[in-house]
């Protein structure tokens, strides 16, 4: 999140940077944002490139920005690489900030799939979310 858009950086080992930026505000309040990678081509590992795809960004459920990445990391960089949930102390996916650039928002729940399939909430998995969230009032 920057300056009320909600945004994707794709940094290619710190050569190139591939954005995305929603064609929205993110609304104040409970809010859904997602991103998903599609794949649309295959890995060139012999130049070290990975998969092509598209970039796409959500604000609850409704597609808000999308690009093209023509290749992105073929592979984990390490330890220091990951997911960072609401805060970034090390260094900076992007140039577009400075760490540690904190979210000062509620972040409720967070899901990282990765198994290349489309993620569908069950009826009841809806329900014990709605009773953790009614516990908490």
């Amino acid at each position: 999140m920057k300056d009320k858009k909600l945004h994707y950086v794709h940094n290619y080992v710190g050569a190139e940077e591939f954005h995305v930026v929603s064609n929205a505000d993110v609304p104040e309040g409970k809010v859904a944002l997602a991103y998903e990678f599609e794949k649309t081509g295959e890995p060139d590992f012999k130049n070290g490139k990975g998969a092509a795809g598209k970039a796409q960004l959500y604000i609850n459920k409704k597609l808000v920005g999308e690009t093209t990445l023509p290749y992105t990391v073929p592979l984990a960089l390490g330890i220091g690489s990951g997911v960072f949930i609401g805060r970034n102390s090390g260094s900076p996916v992007s140039q577009l900030y400075g760490p540690p650039f904190e979210f000062t928002g509620t972040i409720t729940q967070v899901t990282v799939d990765v198994s290349g399939k489309l993620i569908e909430d069950s009826e009841e998995q809806k329900r014990a979310v709605a009773k953790v969230a009614m516990a908490r009032q």
